[in-house]
């Protein structure tokens, strides 16, 4: 059976891999990128994602089968609460009428390892609660204190979109209307986006303090796009609000054996 497919960050990295292998599968991929792909958005801009869900509506003939949010960035500046939160929410709540028209709707993101590591509170918050200019605002302080705060932005990013996946998962307009939504948080991927970090022996001793990944190491983009794929599969009818983290161990080695008893009877 062959779905339609709407893909961001499909010009590079895990989105690129995602929509080759969707390809390669006989599905049909729509491509949203800033460049190279079938269309061309800015999704780092409230009209650039309007325009972009529109335009890939318009693509599938008003009928998504699924969507894959892939877009993102890891620079210490603002933008990246913009691209990394609002990028992937409003974009996918803007879709949400053409993923209405499928018999089987799905929808994932890319989250990250990032959302267990510190992040700034108030940022997340005002992601949330969809203020993009306090937000903004926020991320600006937080950038202005230096290179070791402004990096609180991307995991501040990924926090947000995280706990907006699993909120959001289960009201009316997802759960309700038959839309599974989940989340993949990788650890450290082969991409352009790390290819730079990792390169020297230094930058791939700091990588590995923050994302130990005792199995195999870091990843192929491959080992993200097959779980996104998966996710966004009619084979997928239950689960909702998971963010899986598909990171080599990472989670299990940072957080331990215990993720359950803060609720157990004191």
């Amino acid at each position: 059976m062959t779905r339609t497919y709407v893909v961001t960050g499909a010009g590079s990295g895990i989105g690129a891999t995602t929509a080759r292998l969707l390809r390669e599968r006989g599905q049909k991929v729509i491509g949203v990128d800033l460049k190279g792909a079938d269309i061309e958005a800015d999704l780092s801009t409230p009209q650039g994602r309007v325009d972009a869900a529109a335009a890939a509506t318009a693509a599938a003939d008003g009928r998504v089968d699924a969507v894959i949010a892939c877009a993102g960035i890891s620079a210490p500046i603002p933008k990246t609460i913009s691209v990394n939160f609002f990028g992937v929410t409003e974009f996918l709540t803007a879709l949400l009428p053409a993923l209405g028209r499928s018999d089987a709707p799905r929808a994932a993101v890319v989250s990250s390892m990032a959302s267990l590591q510190p992040n700034s509170p108030e940022m997340v918050d005002a992601a949330l609660a969809g203020d993009e200019p306090k937000a903004l605002e926020i991320a600006g302080h937080v950038v202005a204190q230096g290179p070791e705060a402004a990096y609180l932005v991307y995991p501040s990013s990924k926090r947000a979109l995280a706990r907006w996946v699993r909120r959001e998962s289960i009201t009316p307009a997802w759960a309700g209307a038959g839309i599974p939504l989940n989340g993949v948080a990788p650890g450290t991927v082969l991409t352009p986006m790390t290819a730079d970090l990792l390169a020297s022996a230094d930058g791939a001793a700091m990588v590995d303090a923050a994302v130990p990944m005792p199995l195999n190491y870091h990843q192929p983009p491959e080992s993200i796009a097959n779980l996104l794929i998966w996710l966004t599969s009619v084979e997928n009818t239950h689960m909702a609000g998971q963010v899986i983290y598909d990171d080599g161990g990472a989670d299990a080695t940072l957080r331990g054996d215990d993720i359950w008893s803060w609720n157990d009877p004191k």
